[in-house]
């Protein structure tokens, strides 16, 4: 019989992967001329996120800044290292078209543990990061500081990214 730890862990995944899949579903539901069903979606979604982050502070699995980036490093690091390799081999393997993601994980992801590496550094020194932060919408990348030309996982152009909030 599962802990309810257990179980915890397997809300927080399921409620995480119902946000994500909700977003999907509204962009489509938007694109296809729906716009009041992709706002129930979107409003889910948020209602999803909302149960997630309860099971995750259940779980007492936010700490403080400094040990809530070593985490993020940590899973980041496991994403581009161990996670993502075998399954882009398993794909080009397959000739899938999940190989176009994965690739772009494997690249984005390292990214991602650098940058929060020199989150960290910032935070242990008792500061914050004052540059702007891009993301390319394709990929996933993460840039630092304005764009200067083509994203370098996936080639989309500079004016294409978004610009953090």
């Amino acid at each position: 019989m599962p802990s309810t730890t257990d179980n915890l862990h397997e809300a927080f995944a399921g409620e995480s992967q119902a946000n994500q899949k909700y977003r999907a579903f509204a962009k489509k539901a938007e694109s296809d001329g729906f716009p009041a069903v992709a706002r129930l979606f979107r409003l889910t979604a948020e209602a999803e996120r909302i149960h997630a982050e309860g099971h995750l502070r259940a779980l007492d699995a936010i700490g403080s800044t400094a040990e809530n980036l070593a985490d993020a490093i940590g899973g980041e690091t496991h994403e581009f290292k161990d996670m993502y390799p075998p399954m882009l081999e398993q794909a080009e393997q397959e000739g899938h078209k999940a190989q176009r993601m994965f690739a772009y994980a494997v690249d984005a992801e390292a990214v991602h543990a650098k940058l929060y590496a020199l989150a960290l550094e910032a935070v242990k020194a008792g500061k914050d990061m004052t540059q702007d932060f891009y993301l390319c919408p394709i990929c996933g990348y993460i840039e630092m500081g304005q764009p200067a030309g083509p994203c370098p996982v996936c080639g989309a152009r500079a004016d294409k990214f978004i610009k953090a909030e």
